[in-house]
């Protein structure tokens, strides 16, 4: 059997691996008439395949030094291996080998440089060589071209120039498709311009475009993420009116937003609509289910679509735990929440890093810290590395405990192990050091953060300036915020509120005046607590002057925001 007739007989589509492609390479050079040229680029196009693009470009540049004829054909997939490669910059020399041979590039070709720029990030180059082929004439742009460059742009997140393209793509020969507008659509909803992205669907259905199931359910989804629940289901319901049949992401999509905002029921009819249209629940339908049951606290919903998911052969995961564990916890269902977490090793899953840190912060919760300690160094045992959250719900847990000494050591075993140490997890020691007030400790390990290359940011200073003034140290406290000025951070509203708190604690009216007309200056107002302690000191106080020129400030200040 001749060679060309092995190939179409798919023996080329037969090779397994890499080898056996060489093998038959070298065979082929060594025949006699050689094989056609298209013999050798059905193995070329065999190897891209593969993804064997180093392969595929040795193989060429062999067959360049073997004289064997190159077609138009086999540069575009050299080429293409280059440019899968992330290397564009060959892809680029390939271009010069067309003119070298007499070879006409054509709209593969760009599409492939095109696309290969976009891999790359190089965005203005592929704008520029897109717009190059349009005013050069080089060749006639294609639906592909135009959906590389759309797209391109659109994963850039340079959805306005997408748009522009796409209408400059209207006003030519090829016109944009049901794709071309989903691509754009989808993008203009993750950018948070719904408005436009509704306004296109209405111009694509306008100019006979059908929208398909991406184009609708990109919109639906980015109507419920801006809480534009109505229009998402008004366009649900005009989407399967022209015949548009909505798939599994569609109706998790609504089924989510619709639990989210506590309209279960509603979810539910949803779902049952879901299964009389022939598509089956997932994982995310019962999650998303289960986690708006338990948003309701009603647990025995929640727990019986758990038990609906296991039955219907999905099978919880470890977010289905999760989601269940924590309305557990948050209903002081506690035994119920840890018969839960220690079933999960029995129906063979591993607990997570989300689940230990939903079951710690549960327990430090309701106030079971011994349990929680025995969580932590389960987790470890069970060889879960602990992240960044856990070891600030264990910071924050063992603090409120009352364990603060506890939390200190934790702070330290923390920063021997060379875990990253963040100027958060010792604000929260500070904070449960300061309520305590131990405020000599407090300092010392304030003073400490510069050695341990860390910043203290505005919750730091202002987690301290509370701390001196629960304990009456204002002159401290005021220091405190002139050198948390001094290195950068600018005081908030918490910081001029506590201040403005301890003042009028300690009677000191005419200091209390002067911040709160440094705090209107620029832009705070008084919270809430502060004002009701203002005006309850005003009453005991014979309605002293100064009391009265703060509140009238205050008052003034509110009218003008």
């Amino acid at each position: 059997m001749a060679l060309s007739g092995r190939f179409k007989s798919g023996f080329a589509n037969n090779l397994d691996n890499i080898e056996d492609v060489k093998n038959l390479y070298n065979h082929m050079v060594r025949m006699r008439p050689l094989p056609s040229v298209i013999d050798f680029t059905q193995l070329l196009g065999r190897v891209v395949k593969m993804k064997q693009y180093s392969a595929a470009v040795s193989l060429f540049h062999d067959m360049c030094l073997s004289r064997i004829p190159v077609s138009e054909c086999i540069l575009n997939i050299v080429l293409n291996s280059y440019c899968s490669s992330s290397r564009v910059d060959f892809g680029f020399s390939i271009l010069g080998g067309f003119f070298k041979r007499g070879v006409l590039p054509n709209v593969s070709t760009f599409s492939t440089l095109m696309k290969g720029l976009f891999r790359e990030n190089r965005i203005s180059q592929a704008q520029g060589l897109f717009k190059k082929v349009i005013y050069e004439k080089l060749c006639e742009p294609d639906e592909k071209m135009y959906g590389i460059v759309i797209d391109g742009l659109c994963k850039a997140g340079n959805t306005r120039m997408a748009v522009e393209f796409l209408r400059v793509m209207g006003r030519g020969r090829i016109k944009p498709n049901a794709v071309v507008y989903s691509t754009v659509i989808d993008s203009l909803c993750k950018d948070g311009m719904v408005e436009e992205a509704v306004s296109l669907l209405r111009e694509m259905i306008g100019k006979g475009v059908r929208p398909d199931v991406v184009t609708c359910t990109c919109l639906i989804k980015g109507l419920c993420n801006i809480g534009k629940l109505d229009e998402a289901r008004s366009l649900f319901n005009e989407m399967v009116d022209l015949g548009i049949a909505p798939n599994v992401f569609t109706f998790n999509v609504l089924v989510d937003a619709l639990c989210k905002e506590g309209k279960v029921k509603d979810a539910e009819d949803l779902v049952d609509n879901m299964i009389q249209r022939g598509q089956i629940p997932d994982r995310f339908t019962y999650n998303a289910l289960i986690e708006g049951c338990c948003l309701q606290g009603r647990l025995n919903k929640a727990k019986k679509f758990f038990d609906t998911m296991a039955i219907s052969g999905v099978g919880p995961d470890n977010l289905s735990y999760s989601i269940l564990i924590n309305g557990y916890f948050r209903k002081m269902k506690i035994d119920e929440a840890m018969h839960l977490f220690q079933e999960i090793s029995h129906k063979g899953l591993t607990p997570d890093i989300s689940i230990y840190n939903t079951v710690l912060q549960g327990l430090f919760r309701v106030g079971r810290y011994v349990t929680a300690r025995e969580v932590f160094l389960g987790m470890q045992s069970a060889t879960v590395n602990p992240d960044f959250h856990t070891y600030c719900v264990m910071l924050h847990g063992l603090c409120k405990s009352g364990q603060i000494d506890e939390a200190l050591e934790l702070i330290s075993k923390i920063e021997t192990d060379g875990v990253e140490l963040h100027v958060s997890m010792y604000n929260i020691i500070l904070d449960g050091l300061c309520k305590c007030g131990r405020l000599d400790t407090t300092r010392g390990l304030f003073n400490s953060l510069s050695l341990r290359r860390l910043n203290p940011d505005v919750a730091t200073y202002n987690t301290i300036i509370t701390g001196l003034c629960q304990e009456g140290l204002l002159d401290e406290a005021k220091e405190f915020a002139v050198k948390m000025e001094e290195n950068g951070c600018l005081a908030d509203r918490i910081t001029y509120n506590v201040i403005v708190q301890g003042l009028l604690i300690k009677g000191e009216y005419d200091d209390a005046i002067m911040y709160v007309e440094e705090m209107v200056g620029r832009g705070f107002s008084l919270h809430s607590s502060t004002f009701s302690m203002l005006l309850d000191l005003f009453q005991e106080n014979d309605n002293n002057p100064v009391l009265a020129k703060i509140i009238q400030k205050c008052n003034l200040s509110s009218k003008r925001s």
